[in-house]
């Protein structure tokens, strides 16, 4: 069973900078995306980033330019720098990771950002 650990999340004031990490217990087989969401109080999840095996990246609309995600050669941690970061961003920050058969999540980690 593949177990994915959340770190980094804490308390940052608005133009800050937090480095979010996600480490996976074991190989993902046949993995293709490493996905991370977010979800704020009464709002609904919303994707933030996401990476292919390939490298491939894309963002949510609201993030692009500010936050960044990696990969690690080995496929089994993933970053998510996060630069510039406003009250809006304040949320529980979960990593999946998506194969052709199975979807994994791990518990999140907590951001505030706040003056």
């Amino acid at each position: 069973q593949v177990q994915l650990v959340e770190s980094g999340g804490g308390f940052v004031q608005p133009g800050g900078s937090l480095r979010l990490s996600c480490a996976a217990s074991g190989t993902i087989d046949g993995l293709y995306y490493m996905i991370w969401h977010r979800q704020a109080p009464g709002k609904q999840r919303e994707m933030v980033a996401r990476i292919s095996i390939g490298g491939k990246t894309s963002y949510g609309d609201s993030v692009k330019g500010r936050f960044t995600i990696t990969m690690d050669n080995s496929g089994n941690t993933v970053y998510l720098q996060m630069d510039d970061l406003n009250p809006g961003d304040t949320a529980v920050y979960y990593c999946s990771a998506m194969t052709a058969s199975a979807y994994y999540s791990g518990q999140g980690t907590q951001v505030t950002v706040s003056s």
